[in-house]
């Protein structure tokens, strides 16, 4: 089964008319980005959009073998001239299957939000899933090719990354599953940085004219199994880490902080991170990390190291000068390289916090300067059995390995 994406473009396409942002204004040359519409071994058509004719035939395709059209989603503005010998557009109901002439066969799959997905089975049997902007599936244990991989999924990954996590969640996207951003807009800047949020999710993005054969696995991202985000006070590296983990679905959330009574301050911080985790998570505050690193399980976010290194240096006496020289270091030395074997043999997705110290005043007190030091150690350690390494600067994720 062949796919030519006439447009991967939000509604309103990339750039935007009009629109000054920063994103538009690099949405140039392959990251301009017309309106997504999908044309399917050249007989059925996808979302019926401005100059699809013209988009086809720049792909070296035609809308003349065209037998069907269907939409995805309300579409806005001017009405859309219907191409000489192009079938009217229409939807079908939710849940209802269309056999085709031509041997496809395509389920209406019910969203969470206006629009209507479309599960799709090629004359040879293979799958495709394509999703609407702004929806995720509804009513997945009903349906929608649960516990059964598609061969390919065509999603809002960027505005909808939980609609990847409950596919997931059914079996309906697995390791080999091609996933292809599409409704692309201008929430994220175009080029490497949309290559770089897509692939941790396992998924990748393709220019307007692109022509994919389904069930051709070569291309599909792997995603990291180990990642170390760094990076300072409010830098966005909570928030780096969280994005990552957005499309998988059961996250166990490790808080390492506590809960800190009493601190006023702290209790806000924590809010503000449990309000924007998706509901799915689950949350467990510890600072055991070896045996959580050691089991097998769904994707584990650590936030953060930084503070599981105070606590072990509480425990451990590395505050007191003599206790430090005594046994202190030690003991801190043993608990450090029990973590990084079990990060080494960690079967599980991991994502990890750390604050990055080092680049900073030097701290006033021989305690804060030995902090400063474990930390840097605990970091190089750390890193060392990661795949990925970024370290966040103002909101910037810059990669340092991976």
């Amino acid at each position: 089964m062949e796919l030519t994406l006439l447009g991967t473009g939000a509604p309103e396409g990339l750039p935007r008319p009009d629109c000054p942002c920063a994103a538009c204004a690099t949405a140039l040359g392959p990251d301009a980005r017309a309106a997504t519409a999908l044309l399917v071994d050249g007989a059925l058509l996808f979302d019926l959009t401005p100059g699809a004719a013209f988009a086809a035939a720049r792909a070296g395709r035609s809308l003349g073998g065209v037998r069907q059209v269907l939409l995805s989603h309300p579409h806005d503005g001017p009405v859309v001239e219907v191409p000489a010998g192009v079938p009217q557009p229409g939807r079908v109901p939710d849940g209802r299957e269309l056999a085709l002439l031509t041997g496809h066969r395509v389920r209406a799959v019910a969203m969470d939000a206006p629009g209507t997905g479309y599960a799709l089975t090629g004359p040879d049997g293979q799958r495709l899933l394509y999703l609407p902007p702004g929806g995720a599936p509804a009513g997945l244990e009903e349906g929608t090719g649960a516990g059964e991989p598609y061969d390919m999924v065509l999603a809002d990954v960027v505005g909808r990354p939980d609609a990847l996590a409950r596919l997931r969640a059914v079996g309906a996207v697995g390791p080999t599953t091609d996933v292809v951003a599409v409704h692309l807009d201008h929430d994220v800047p175009p080029g490497p940085e949309l290559r770089r949020r897509l692939a941790v999710a396992g998924a990748r993005a393709v220019p307007d004219g692109t022509t994919l054969t389904v069930g051709v696995y070569e291309d599909v991202p792997d995603v990291p199994r180990r990642t170390l985000v760094l990076g300072g006070a409010r830098s966005g590296k909570s928030l780096e880490a969280e994005r990552r983990l957005a499309a998988f679905p059961d996250v166990v959330y490790v808080a390492t902080g506590g809960t800190r009574g009493g601190d006023g301050e702290w209790a806000a911080r924590v809010a503000a991170h449990r309000e924007r985790r998706p509901g799915s998570w689950r949350t467990v505050e510890t600072c055991d990390l070896v045996p959580l690193l050691t089991d097998d399980g769904p994707p584990l976010l650590v936030d953060c190291l930084s503070l599981w290194l105070t606590d072990v240096m509480d425990a451990v006496g590395a505050w007191d000068d003599a206790e430090w020289a005594d046994s202190g270091e030690r003991a801190l030395r043993e608990r450090v390289r029990e973590l990084t074997e079990a990060v080494r043999g960690a079967r599980r997705i991991v994502v990890a916090v750390s604050n990055e110290v080092g680049s900073g005043i030097v701290p006033a007190t021989a305690s804060g300067r030995r902090y400063r030091d474990e930390l840097g150690r605990l970091n190089a350690g750390f890193a060392q059995e990661c795949e990925q390494v970024v370290l966040v600067v103002a909101g910037q994720a810059v990669v340092l390995r991976g």
